[in-house]
């Protein structure tokens, strides 16, 4: 249910989209606030664990790293995979429609910030097999 009074939310104090590489807690989306232009929120990725290559058709993503270490990949306008090591502090533009993929390779767990624009392209995320709703706080 949408609380458009919510401008201060933890990632706990929203559900999650749990997958077998991590989990996704929308924070800013217009089922949690009302937001209309864009989504975010904290992506959790295990030692080890990323997603795979896909892409949020007519939608940009900025993806910036709290936390850990691993390798990101993003198309170039060619289709060719670019793969680059990314660590805390380095924030990563996917243009429109782009492929992308990130995988933790780090000793630890890695956190992202991810924002949409426009919001709702993620939500296809909950069609994927092994995709879970998490209660808030889990």
């Amino acid at each position: 249910m949408t609380d458009k009074s919510k401008v201060f939310v933890y990632p706990k104090d929203v559900s999650a989209f749990g997958f077998d590489w991590g989990r996704l807690a929308l924070t800013v989306a217009p089922e949690v606030n009302g937001a209309t232009r864009f989504s975010g929120g904290v992506v959790d990725l295990p030692s080890g664990k990323g997603h795979t290559r896909h892409n949020h058709p007519g939608a940009e993503e900025i993806i910036f790293v709290i936390s850990g270490h691993g390798e990101q990949m993003v198309e170039d306008e060619k289709g060719n995979p670019v793969v680059e090591k990314v660590g805390p502090g380095c924030t990563i533009y996917v243009p429109e429609s782009r492929f992308h993929s990130t995988l933790n390779t780090g000793d630890g767990p890695m956190q992202l910030f991810v924002v949409y624009s426009p919001a709702g392209p993620e939500l296809v995320l909950r069609e994927l097999p092994d995709f879970k709703l998490l209660p808030a706080g889990k």
